[in-house]
């Protein structure tokens, strides 16, 4: 019958795993000989335990299906907290192997001596130890479920010596979960729903990304209600496209009239969205619905909770509205919305094709137009955040994905490696900052060995740029946060990988162009100006002072790119006098 770790890969292939991200050795060998010697399942070689989990969790976001890392006794399985956090986090299913010293080791202090069973249970919805052959494949089995069923990371932990050991009984087949049953509210709320929307003069929805696969209906459910539409920096990519009522973004990187439509709506309605940011939030006059009734509530006080599937509610929810003939306030803030962006574009946009060092606003800008109608983009924490919500244009195709949540440093790449093996004919971009790449720099070496065609951006300033923002607006001077003038394209190109540096913005469209065109994987280093989120002269030191409350909506207000485009189209649905 073969071994537990054979029984193991068994299991993990009619889950329908193709691959296992990790770093091969020592209690974690007998898998890794398993995997070898099976047909369908793949090793995947990183560099470091903590990008295999970040990878897993991109390409178990992608597809929707289980993703497996695995990491070896004490630093090789603790390495995987990171990613393991930051897949937990985004609620997506995600498979921990983390291997154990020898069981008749356990307790004694031995070498490598962890103990992963309370180690990874705050990054995980399921955390046990195998501990007698005996308990598989059934332990295997409930921690698959538990990870598909919770959208979440399943950590299974084991000592080497155990895998190794005979299997006991044969391994029998068993189907997993492929979808989750949809959450049909109850009628009493849709009823409630219904009554508190009619009776609203004015509603502003606010959309997170449980609105993914809802696109149609919000929309209707805007035209019926005459309400702008907001979303928050993870429900950008499912609902701004294709949204006449659109008023940007609210939050730490926010822009538009989000914020104000929020705040100046007789209602506001919460949909799909765990947005953390409670300051931001009227807390008042609020109406909250989502899948997960644990969420419900606990942002801002609701006069309603409705426990259900965005699409689901809204669907039930529209034959039930009256139609509002008044949109004055949507047109008041699609106005506000377009001018807010009018008036601070031109303070990051001027001479931006001529400017030296190169203005990242521009690069994104370039890198939006020129990237492939269904790309992948995997973004690094910090201002590339900045320029993903600002310049990368959504349309339904293209995916955006980030340590949104967790807010991790470094997480592009590897999130990029992911996403890639996952879709091997897919455009993946990984815009990565120059401090996120440092951080977990050899996974260049990951992208070279597998000849991966990720294409790299590095937009690189030379210093942790959101670092400095944030010490700037807090009053402290800025320190130690430079990362120096690091030339990254000389690095990727040791590594085997064709990259170019730029450090004239008339070559950053041709660069690009040919990065994003040539075979195999690619990196384009391009130096940005380290002050390109410097303070617009019209900010006053009391707005500065605010920038916990206001910082989406001051100081990083500027730099919106086709944001203002699309706010200009959708003037035109405004009734002129």
């Amino acid at each position: 019958m073969g071994s537990v770790a054979e029984q193991m890969v068994e299991v993990l292939q009619q889950a329908g795993v193709e691959r296992v991200y990790g770093v091969v050795g020592d209690s974690l060998n007998p898998v890794v000989d398993a995997i070898r010697r099976a047909e369908g399942i793949s090793w995947v070689h990183v560099r470091n335990e903590e990008a295999g989990a970040f990878a897993a969790a991109a390409e178990a976001e992608l597809t929707g299906r289980l993703a497996v890392c695995a990491g070896s006794c004490g630093p090789g399985n603790t390495h995987l907290i990171q990613g393991l956090y930051d897949a937990h986090r985004s609620g997506v299913p995600v498979l921990a192997l983390a291997s154990h010293i020898p069981s008749a080791q356990i307790g004694t202090g031995f070498f490598q001596e962890t103990h992963p069973e309370r180690v990874f249970t705050d990054c995980s919805a399921w955390c046990e130890l195998l501990s007698n052959p005996a308990q598989l494949p059934r332990l295997l089995r409930v921690g698959i479920q538990h990870a598909l069923g919770a959208r979440g990371v399943s950590v299974l932990a084991f000592p080497g010596d155990i895998a190794a050991l005979p299997a006991p009984a044969p391994t029998g087949r068993s189907t997993f979960l492929t979808e989750q049953a949809v959450a049909a509210p109850p009628w009493s709320q849709v009823q409630a729903l219904a009554e508190a929307l009619n009776a609203a003069a004015t509603v502003a929805v606010f959309a997170g990304a449980g609105v993914r696969g809802a696109h149609e209906e919000v929309m209707k459910l805007a035209g019926v209600l005459q309400a702008p539409v907001g979303h928050s920096l993870r429900g950008k990519e499912w609902v701004q496209f294709d949204n006449p009522f659109d008023v940007g973004m609210s939050g730490l990187l926010g822009y538009g009239a989000c914020h104000e439509a929020l705040h100046e709506a007789e209602l506001v309605l919460l949909l799909g969205t765990d947005f953390p940011y409670d300051s931001f939030l009227p807390q008042a006059r609020t109406v909250q619905v989502d899948h997960d009734a644990t969420r419900l509530g606990r942002r801002t006080a609701l006069e309603l909770a409705v426990h259900g599937d965005v699409a689901a509610t809204l669907r039930a929810v529209l034959p039930l509205l009256e139609q509002k003939a008044d949109r004055a306030f949507l047109d008041g803030m699609l106005t506000r919305h377009c001018r807010a962006l009018e008036t601070v574009v031109g303070a990051y946009t001027k001479g931006i094709e001529k400017h030296r060092p190169i203005h990242p606003e521009f690069v994104a800008s370039v890198l939006d137009e020129v990237a492939a109608d269904d790309a992948v983009f995997t973004v690094d924490t910090g201002m590339c955040n900045v320029w993903a919500a600002r310049y990368l244009t959504p349309n339904g195709r293209r995916r955006v994905i980030g340590s949104f949540l967790h807010g991790s440093m470094a997480n592009a790449l590897p999130h990029a490696i992911g996403a890639q093996l996952a879709f091997p004919g897919r455009q993946v971009v990984s815009m990565s900052g120059d401090g996120g790449l440092g951080m977990l720099l050899g996974e260049l070496l990951t992208v070279a060995k597998h000849r991966l065609p990720v294409k790299t951006v590095v937009f690189n300033n030379g210093a942790l740029g959101m670092i400095k923002l944030e010490m700037l607006v807090s009053g402290y001077p800025e320190w130690e946060i430079d990362n120096g003038d690091v030339d990254y394209a000389a690095i990727a190109r040791a590594c085997g990988i064709p990259a170019k540096r730029v450090t004239d913005p008339a070559k950053v469209r041709e660069v690009l162009v040919d990065a994003l065109e040539r075979p195999g994987p690619a990196l384009v280093d391009v130096v940005t100006d380290p002050n390109a989120l410097s303070i617009p002269p019209r900010i006053t030191a009391a707005q500065v002072k605010g920038f916990a409350l206001a910082a989406g909506r001051t100081v990083l207000s500027g730099g919106v790119g086709k944001m203002v485009d699309l706010a200009r189209s959708n003037l035109r649905n405004v009734p002129r006098p």
